[in-house]
């Protein structure tokens, strides 16, 4: 075994690039051909093929680290001289099927050329080495049975769990078959198809080992990512440009969403398995994007200028757009920037505004018990230095009535057809600040005493008016309370905060008269205003909990049953 350091090829001009992409990993089997990473300038992107066949042991770089012409890229392990031939591997005569035998050479005198037959060499194209892993799955294909193809030129595009790897046709020639389909999982050694190579290439000299008596083949084994590239895309190579020379591929929406092979009319569409991969993700069609790089090659800059453009424009299911107008026109006006918590807050309140069908339920609470209870803790208030809000209280009841409920302490999960009953009870607490509105969360309220509850409140408060909370700590909440405290009002409707499925809105406690079934009798009251998500919660699911927290609130030794 021997080891060879992998560098940077020649940059076309630049001096220094950006590292975009690792492409394998530290002791993965890679063969010749199999991109290592790909570089970005600032025009254009380049991905790097492995001149050697071999075994990653150490790789030099990581992503966004930026690298110049002859910088190490990785280490790589190689079984000797062998190891990084340029010929494709072929099967030996002895394993193919026979064909007229032309004059035995002795070892040691080297090979002798194969015998043109009037269709070319029938090639058996073969997954190569995966570098460990059990099986890929065929997430594209490029060609079809029949099909002319150029050596280089993209058959199809295997998926692991970490990286994709385009196969190249090894040599110009028809496409005899084509044994899978999208979807298929296949793995090293298995036979994918046949291609016979054109008159010419089967003309050209094919290497035998030195010990085996040479002999034309008919048909050849071939793990075509296992072959160097042919001059003529080496000198590409040097040229910055390897990848448009190896991926010129037939792509189609339908075969993006419905893993159909491409039809015959596609047009050829130029972009590397790195930018082909983030176009799946994202679910962009790569034929409806102009490619701005060498001979129309699609770049990421590519993908995000057609989002921009998509997003730009709203598709013909779309709200109406408010209508822009010129308000100078009318009078003196000045324009405030959004802090970046109101910018959020927008975001976060259309999304949920618009994806949650929001029901309201109103109802008051008698806390006249509750407020004389505080009254008497004014001394301990004092002596702790920790004052008690109703806050304190809300948080404990509501605590307890998602224990006595606990589809509204759930969340919807994404498929729509399940729900995620969550064992824990975090509150979050909506506080107005300077910058706008932040929801910091509680934990585990349910385990917390009203004096706990009231300390962190404040604490979580401050650091919200102070700019200090963390992200850590506005995260996990299964429920929320919004408090409108003194400001006034009888009720409003709060949003919910999604993927929450319900929300507490208070607004001002106020003395109302109360008919307690033979006078009215000065009660002071608490309104509230219960918004939830009615995917989740029906009607009368709001009406208990919203009685339930009516019953405890008015008498706090409910609490303790």
């Amino acid at each position: 075994m021997k080891r060879e350091s992998v560098k940077v090829p020649e940059l076309g001009g630049a001096s220094e690039v950006e590292v975009i992409e690792i492409a394998v990993a530290d002791g993965a089997a890679v063969a010749i051909g199999q991109t290592l990473i790909t570089l970005e300038s600032d025009k254009a992107s380049m991905e790097v093929p492995s001149p050697l066949a071999g075994t990653v042991r150490g790789i030099s770089v990581k992503v966004g680290d930026r690298v110049r012409e002859g910088d190490e890229i990785l280490v790589m392990e190689i079984a000797g001289e062998a190891a990084s031939a340029s010929a494709p591997p072929v099967t030996p005569a002895s394993t193919v099927t026979a064909a007229p035998a032309p004059a035995p050479v002795a070892p040691g005198e080297g090979p002798a050329p194969a015998a043109p037959t009037a269709g070319g060499v029938v090639l058996a194209l073969r997954v190569p080495d995966l570098g460990g892993a059990d099986s890929v799955e065929v997430i594209e294909i490029s060609a079809r049975a029949g099909d002319s193809v150029t050596e280089g030129a993209s058959l199809l595009v295997l998926e692991g769990d970490k990286a994709s790897m385009e196969f190249p046709a090894p040599a110009d020639g028809t496409l005899l078959a084509l044994d899978i389909k999208v979807g298929d999982r296949v793995t090293s050694g298995q036979k994918l198809g046949e291609l016979r190579t054109a008159a010419a290439a089967a003309a050209a000299p094919v290497a035998q080992p030195a010990a085996v008596v040479a002999a034309p083949v008919a048909v050849a084994d071939v793990a075509a990512p296992a072959a160097a590239p042919a001059p003529d895309v080496q000198a590409t190579l040097a040229d910055g440009d390897a990848v448009a020379a190896i991926t010129r591929v037939f792509e189609k929406e339908t075969r993006l969403a419905a893993g159909r092979a491409p039809s015959a009319a596609a047009a050829p569409v130029y972009a590397g398995p790195a930018v082909r991969q983030l176009a799946r993700e994202i679910g962009i069609p790569l034929d409806e994007v102009r490619g701005s790089g060498p001979k129309g090659r699609i770049l990421r800059e590519d993908l995000r200028s057609y989002v921009k453009t998509r997003l730009a424009a709203p598709p013909a299911t779309a709200l109406p757009t408010v209508p822009d107008v010129d308000f100078a026109a009318f009078g003196p006006i000045e324009t405030v920037a959004l802090s970046n918590i109101q910018k959020a807050t927008v975001t976060n309140m259309s999304r949920s505004w618009l994806n949650v069908p929001h029901v309201t339920q109103f109802d008051y609470a008698d806390v006249t018990e509750l407020e004389a209870f505080r009254d008497s803790l004014k001394p301990e208030m004092e002596q702790r230095k920790n004052k008690l809000t109703p806050l304190p209280f809300l948080l404990l009841a509501v605590a307890r009535a998602l224990r006595e409920h606990p589809r509204f302490n759930a969340a919807l999960a994404p498929d729509g057809a399940n729900l995620v009953l969550k064992k824990y009870c975090h509150v979050g607490i909506a506080v107005d600040t300077p910058q706008g509105l932040v929801v910091p969360v509680i934990r585990d309220v349910d385990r917390k005493s009203v004096w706990e509850l009231a300390a962190e409140a404040r604490e979580l408060a401050d650091k919200a008016r102070n700019r200090k909370l963390k992200l850590a700590e506005m995260q996990g909440a299964c429920f929320t309370i919004s408090s409108l405290g003194n400001i006034g009002g009888e009720g409003f409707t709060p949003i919910v905060n999604a993927p929450e499925v319900a929300i507490l809105g208070v607004s001002k406690l106020a003395v109302r008269p109360v008919w307690n079934g033979q006078e009215f009798l000065a009660r002071k009251t608490l309104p509230l205003s219960l918004s939830y998500d009615h995917r989740v919660i029906n009607g009368a699911d709001a009406g208990n909990f919203l009685s339930f927290l009516v019953v405890v609130l008015g008498d706090l030794r409910r609490l303790l049953l």
